[in-house]
């Protein structure tokens, strides 16, 4: 089980290496990682190598809530769990990734506390739900006859390779686990396709024969169309609602710290794109012959809408087995409920009329299960979202400022297809009007004209500001500039901060009114001391600050220097012999050395070179990082190519402030979490 600080992870993962523990020890890997520390659901969000982990927690879990679609989409998400560096990367070790779904807010900020852990204690179903969980499938592990060393499961995998594959699984409302092999996903996942394709023979052979046929299933064609593109404006209307507002507003996330606000805004408009199609249905002519078929335009209409959403949604379901996804379960269980629902409404037929309101109840009902369980899903992937996005980066102008809106709008809008698809072809008879699209297009635009009402953060959703005091400096005790730097992680940038915190602005000497033009920017190479975090920063911004209190507080800084003269090697190579110190810091979090030139091998990580790494716009370069402080120096060997020379950047980051970084911490207002820390910056060449 991992729940501790990136250091001792490190740590573990080099005994692993080094013991090769998995190939001696029965072991496996259980992933605590919360978002932060006041989680309220938890979520399987990987699992494996292979299936019997996850099937183990479908046996065990007592308030089960994992998916397997979280798998697909997890490597597109920013952020990363420790699950990765030992059932992946290193060891090969089966287990489970389990993360809190919310609380996003206060994850890594000052408002991670206990006392909030205290609160959450005392609410039903949170933290003791959850150590009951993990008790439980702890033991479940333990006692497995599954629970092999490496060389145990390679004998095993190569004699039952499907022992290797993904299984599929999902809860229902965290009540039960559903769980059932890839193998069997073939054959379940397929079905709904196959059904999709006999039916117009089933309808229409034995009594019309093979030209009805292929009228009917022309008939299937268009409405599975005429679905898609109620799915696709569903997702267009919110999203073009969405960028409309941004033109006209000068501030996006409103719906950030009021995540209701975001359904207000985006449902009815995703609604309205999905009745769309309805309206135009009326004028779509079928082509097949009412008169001889002997059924009603009303009945033939509801045929063809019903097949071609339910022949969309098997050919996902279908597509997503193929490719290797395991999300195929959410189309596969619409499918399986919609054909339950028809089956119902087509024996209502016999004693109600088509398109009476009791006939269109008896398909509706069926589907209550379904829906619940797509508002679930959808309900908790929206509010997961909504979270990241205060900590997704700042993209780059002219469309980072979009970004975080569309990407909510359009997962709103997908989830609205999802709850609402499936009942669609039946009940757009009576929604298909004008007066409700109306309604539906009127309510959007007094909520987006409501939601500039709104601020977008507040002390239990704090905007995100990395404020760095850097110091640059030249050997163990020169001082050669020190600056402020500032970066947020979201689509409101700098300026949108000073706007709102003038004690701020006046302090740094600016205006509120601040704009990136009248300021100096501070590059992506000035944050190497955070190092790939500071990747998710663009226009960041530098104020000078005073050097005297930082002379004041540290006696040496960082710096590199050579202990044994350089060797020449074979090959017109040479070796360069370093010690780093870090000076006289305080409270050491991590050093960098950041490495340009022609290397051939270096000391770190078994004399293996990394991959190079590219920082903002220099050239590739190799990065080291080098957790905490020691007793004693670091010393170090580099072996360059030749005799051109190597540079090599250092940033350390120290987690003290000074005293007048400490103040201008302090005065910015409770909506804005600040993390902040002070960089020494140095370059040599050798």
């Amino acid at each position: 089980m991992t729940c501790f600080p990136d250091q001792i992870i490190y740590s573990m993962r080099r005994v692993i290496q080094l013991l090769n523990l998995p190939s001696l020890c029965h072991c496996y890997c259980y992933n605590f990682h919360p978002l932060c520390i006041v989680g309220f659901t938890d979520l399987v969000c990987q699992s494996g190598p292979g299936s019997w982990p996850s099937y183990v927690y479908a046996q065990s879990a007592l308030y089960p809530m994992a998916n397997s679609a979280a798998q697909d989409i997890f490597g597109i998400i920013p952020g990363d769990t420790d699950y990765r560096m030992f059932a992946q990367d290193f060891g090969d070790i089966p287990g489970l990734d389990i993360i809190f779904l919310l609380g996003g807010y206060f994850y890594h900020t000052a408002s991670d506390t206990v006392e909030r852990l205290l609160y959450a204690s005392q609410l039903p179903g949170s933290i003791q739900a959850r150590g009951d969980n993990l008790l439980r499938i702890i033991k479940a592990f333990t006692n497995s006859s599954n629970l092999q060393n490496a060389h145990q499961r390679k004998l095993r995998s190569a004699v039952n390779r499907s022992d290797n594959e993904r299984a599929i699984f999902f809860d229902y409302l965290s009540c039960f686990l559903v769980y059932y092999s890839r193998k069997q996903a073939m054959f379940l996942h397929c079905l709904p396709v196959v059904i999709f394709f006999l039916v117009p023979l089933l309808l229409r052979f034995p009594t019309w024969g093979l030209t009805c046929c292929f009228a009917a299933f022309h008939d299937f064609l268009k409405g599975m169309l005429c679905h898609a593109f109620a799915i696709l404006l569903a997702i267009v209307f919110p999203v073009a609602f969405a960028v409309i507002r941004l033109l006209f507003a000068g501030q996006s996330m409103n719906w950030f710290s009021t995540p209701y606000l975001a359904f207000m805004m985006f449902v009815p408009s995703s609604l309205a794109g999905m009745l769309i199609p309805r309206m135009l249905w009326k004028s779509f002519p079928l082509t097949q012959d009412v008169s001889i078929l002997k059924l009603s335009k009303e009945e033939l209409d509801s045929e063809a809408r019903f097949w071609g959403a339910f022949g969309l949604y098997s050919i996902l379901t279908m597509v997503y087995l193929v490719v290797g996804l395991s999300g195929g379960f959410l189309t596969f269980v619409m499918s399986a409920f919609m054909l339950l629902a028809w089956i119902s409404f087509r024996l209502s037929m016999k004693s109600f009329i088509v398109g009476s309101f009791r006939s269109t109840a008896c398909y509706v009902i069926p589907l209550i299960p379904c829906i619940m369980y797509m508002v679930y899903f959808g309900g908790f992937l929206v509010a997961f979202v909504i979270e990241k996005m205060g900590m997704t980066g700042s993209h780059p102008p002219p469309f980072g400022y979009f970004i975080p809106d569309v990407i909510v709008a359009a997962i709103i809008g997908l989830v609205t297809s999802w709850s609402v698809g499936p009942i669609l072809p039946v009940v757009t008879h009576w929604l298909a009007r004008s007066s409700i699209l109306h309604f539906l297009l009127h309510s959007s635009i007094l909520a987006l004209a409501l939601s500039s009402q709104f601020f977008p953060y507040s002390t239990d959703a704090p905007k995100r500001v990395i404020f760095q005091h850097t110091i640059r400096n030249a050997g163990a005790s020169k001082i050669m500039e020190t600056t402020y730097d500032f970066a947020v992680v979201d689509s409101n940038t700098l300026p949108f901060v000073f706007k709102h915190a003038p004690e701020v602005a006046n302090t740094l000497h600016i205006n509120t009114e601040l704009s990136f033009d009248a300021v100096k920017q501070s590059h992506q190479e000035e944050w190497m001391g955070i190092f790939p975090i500071s990747s998710l920063f663009s226009r960041c911004m530098k104020f000078p600050a005073k050097g005297s209190d930082v002379s004041a507080e540290y006696i040496h800084f960082p710096h590199l220097t050579t202990n044994k003269p350089q060797e020449s090697l074979s090959g017109g190579s040479r070796r360069i012999y370093l010690e780093f110190s870090l000076g006289s810091l305080k409270e050491v979090w991590v050093a960098v050395l950041n490495i340009t030139g022609s290397l051939s091998s270096w000391s770190f990580a078994d004399n293996v070179l990394p991959v190079p790494e590219k920082t903002g716009n220099g050239p590739p370069s190799y990065i080291c990082r080098l957790s905490g402080a020691g007793d004693k120096n670091w010393t170090f060997w580099l072996e360059a190519n030749s005799s051109v020379s190597i540079k090599i950047d250092v940033a350390v980051v120290d987690q003290y402030l000074t005293e007048s970084a400490a103040k201008l911490k302090a005065i910015f207002p409770d909506w804005v979490d600040v993390t902040a820390f002070s960089s020494f910056i140095s370059a040599y060449v050798f």
